[in-house]
């Protein structure tokens, strides 16, 4: 469709003496609401001064004017120039250049020979893998597939939570409270009873807390005691991870996590000093960063420990050296928003201009009952128990509809898995999503099964047909074919505007439209046989590959039966 806006942007500049700049025609054009009304319009408002005509007068005369073979004509409709689009031509060119172009459609080229590390999902050890740490990971693992589509090379960094006070807190539960066989037998379950317990049991005894911040104290010294239950815990719980890993079907280039800059703070904290920029702050060690109107940035605790700040320092230091980065994008939710400022600011006053290159992409908290879920509280819904249970009613559902499939278990773990990565990825990143397994798995309306259901019906179609057309002869030009044409046309312009705003519900929500207007042309197009079954072969071949190639982005498999 871009090609078209140009075209007529184009040829408007060139029928009013270049009045206005093509670039600026295309930032004016609009697409009508009603398909009677044309395919794109053009207000005549901003001519009329120019002109000294009325806006309707100026409409008239353009209509009357303008000719070109890429429109099948012009009309006026008040103030608004209405153009048509050459239906035949523009059908058989999007169709022919979906079916040569297949999985590489929609691509874009301006990210080649750069790079950007992706920094997603980051759960934290002995603490099961909930739903509140879903978000960052399908988003940036979308967001990174997005990216390669447009040609950058991508580094996808899992900075997993293995360092800091709460594991001080969680070695004195373990030596209070623990059993060792209990925690062999399962070791996320048990670990993280003894973590909320902690939290409980502090509130009625202060002295906990200093017993957790002298455990951490002890573990960053290389006490060997902390340093093995650390251990203990972090295998535990990477191995736990890496099932629903598997499950997601995302993948990492790096597992480095707070742990890997340990060694690597110090010379952080050095760097600080000579810079003169760290600073007493009641005994702790700060860089204040008032000129840019926020806190200081701890560094430091009283009693030497470091923190966040001081580990993301390293980690983006070592990031910018390791990798070279173009772009270093940060997905995490919308509370570490402050913390992230911080970071880039320190790092602009210690002199690196490439800290403008870093970005913070935020994201809402998934709500249970309309309320934020708590680890520390307990009050959280564990992934994997999910994933599991979302699996067995896909099972059961696909069995009611076709008893007779074969590998129904593949396909439900497909469909299961999909549903939930969907039904986070179709919101706006930035808006908080309710938790419901009844939404995420119905096969109708805005759903991951409704448009894994879409592909299989086109597959199943093609099937039947016995033909995968590979180039077609002649265009479509009744409604039902036109404006699924439309919508495939604007799939390059989608990718590129959901990597322009970093995010995958853009991606999600044409797929959305794109199978509703599959189901709508199916319903009221005889496809097998009959007048331009070829080409309506094609449309429906076409179609598949740019769902198939859309799922594939948002991390979701596309089966071609269900």
């Amino acid at each position: 469709m871009e090609y078209y806006i140009q075209q007529w942007a184009q040829l408007l500049s060139k029928t009013l003496g270049e009045a206005l700049s093509p670039e600026e025609i295309m930032t004016k054009i609009e697409i009508p609401k009603f398909t009677q009304h044309g395919d794109l319009a053009f207000p005549c408002f901003v001519l009329a001064k120019l002109l000294k005509q009325s806006p309707q007068s100026i409409a008239e005369q353009l209509a009357v004017s303008l000719n070109h073979k890429a429109f099948k004509k012009f009309e006026a409709k008040g103030p608004y120039i209405n153009a048509f689009i050459n239906r035949k031509e523009a059908t058989k060119e999007t169709i022919n250049r979906i079916l040569y172009e297949q999985e590489k459609y929609g691509s874009h080229t301006f990210g080649k020979g750069k790079t950007i590390t992706f920094d997603l999902s980051s759960p934290n050890i002995a603490k099961p893998f909930s739903m509140g740490h879903l978000r960052s990971t399908v988003i940036g693992s979308a967001i990174s597939h997005i990216a390669e589509k447009c040609g950058y090379q991508v580094i996808r960094i899992n900075y997993i939570g293995d360092w800091g006070t709460q594991f001080g807190k969680l070695i004195a539960a373990y030596k209070r409270w623990g059993d060792e066989a209990a925690v062999k037998r399962d070791p996320i379950g048990e670990l993280f009873k003894l973590y909320t317990r902690f939290h409980e049991e502090a509130t009625l005894d202060p002295q906990l807390d200093q017993e957790g911040r002298f455990w951490f104290k002890e573990l960053e010294l290389g006490n060997p005691e902390a340093h093995a239950l650390w251990e203990w815990f972090r295998e535990e719980s990477l191995a736990a991870f890496n099932r629903i890993y598997t499950l997601l079907n995302v993948t990492f280039d790096s597992m480095n996590g707070e742990s890997f800059y340990n060694d690597k703070m110090e010379a952080v904290v050095t760097e600080l000093q000579n810079k003169g920029l760290l600073e007493a702050s009641e005994g702790a060690m700060v860089v204040r960063l008032e000129d840019q109107d926020l806190p200081p940035a701890l560094i430091k605790k009283q009693d030497g420990a470091t923190l966040y700040a001081t580990r993301d320092l390293a980690s983006a230091l070592y990031r910018k050296q390791h990798y070279h980065f173009d772009l270093s994008l940060y997905v995490v939710g919308h509370e570490q928003t402050l913390h992230f400022n911080q970071v880039k600011s320190v790092l602009s006053k210690m002199g690196y201009s490439w800290a403008d290159d870093m970005e913070h992409i935020p994201f809402g908290m998934i709500l249970k009952d309309g309320k934020k879920m708590s680890t520390r509280k307990g009050k959280v819904v564990l992934l994997e128990q999910v994933l599991k249970e979302i699996i067995e009613r896909a099972d059961h559902s696909i069995k009611e509809k076709n008893p007779e499939l074969e590998a129904r278990r593949i396909i439900a773990e497909q469909v299961g898995v999909g549903a939930v990565i969907y039904h986070d990825l179709k919101h706006y990143r930035r808006n908080d999503v309710e938790f419901s397994l009844e939404e995420m798995l119905k096969f109708e309306g805005n759903t991951g099964p409704y448009l894994q259901y879409t592909h299989a019906r086109g597959c199943s179609i093609l099937r039947k047909a016995k033909v995968k057309p590979s180039v077609i002869e002649d265009g479509l030009e009744d409604d039902p074919s036109w404006e699924l044409v439309k919508l495939l046309a604007w799939f390059p312009h989608t990718i590129e505007v959901a990597f322009e705003e970093r995010d995958p519900s853009t991606v999600a929500k044409s797929l959305f439209k794109i199978a509703q207007a599959f189901n709508h042309y199916y319903a009221h197009t005889r496809i097998l046989g009959g007048a331009e079954s070829k080409a309506k072969l094609g449309l429906t071949r076409a179609t598949i590959l740019v769902i198939k190639e859309g799922l594939r982005l948002l991390g979701i498999q596309a089966p071609v039966e269900m």
